[in-house]
């Protein structure tokens, strides 16, 4: 059996990640992909508790999002996160100064073929789990700093979103993973 290609997609609040994930998700399958989508697990985490981070909360995301992809990637072909376990750990960085060692090794762990690093170049909104509306260009400078060893596994996107939506997929034709046609 082939492992499903697991696609990441990371960047500051408020980037346009879930938007992408949603319709990129629906146009592989319309071309025949059996693809799943992975929700941010922070917002299932936080539904019923406070929103007051701690450190063991952020382990305790990014566990749950490696297990929700992990089951994901059982019956899948392509594997689309809404986030991973790099946001926990420059989100632990930025609130805490560190990333705890269970998020470090997760950030190891976990290998994309692909991971889209979507700009903050959209308008921002407000939303509970946010709290960085001003920060978001020092953050996505933080995701691209982490993301440099990856090399040619890392595609950026920006504008609008039908042009991120191009972007996205030309990123996938490049991993072999759809054949590049007019989406």
């Amino acid at each position: 059996m082939l492992q499903a290609l697991r696609v990441a997609v990371v960047g500051p609040e408020s980037s346009g990640k879930t938007t992408l994930v949603q319709a990129l998700g629906i146009r592989l399958q319309q071309a025949g992909v059996k693809v799943a989508c992975v929700d941010e697990f922070a917002r299932t985490y936080y539904a019923h508790r406070p929103y007051l981070p701690t450190l063991s909360d952020i382990d305790a995301i990014a566990l749950g999002q490696c297990a929700l992809e992990d089951e994901a990637a059982a019956d899948a072909d392509i594997v689309l996160c809404d986030t991973n376990a790099l946001t926990c750990r420059i989100w632990a960085e930025v609130a805490f100064g560190a990333a705890s060692e269970t998020v470090l090794r997760l950030c190891q762990d976990y290998h994309y073929g692909l991971i889209l690093l979507a700009h903050p170049d959209i308008p921002w909104q407000a939303d509970p789990l946010r709290s960085h509306p001003e920060e978001r260009d020092y953050l996505f400078a933080l995701y691209r700093e982490a993301l440099l060893p990856q090399g040619g596994g890392v595609a950026e996107v920006c504008g609008p979103h039908e042009q991120r939506l191009q972007q996205s997929w030309a990123a996938l034709a490049r991993q072999g993973a759809v054949v590049l046609t007019k989406i």
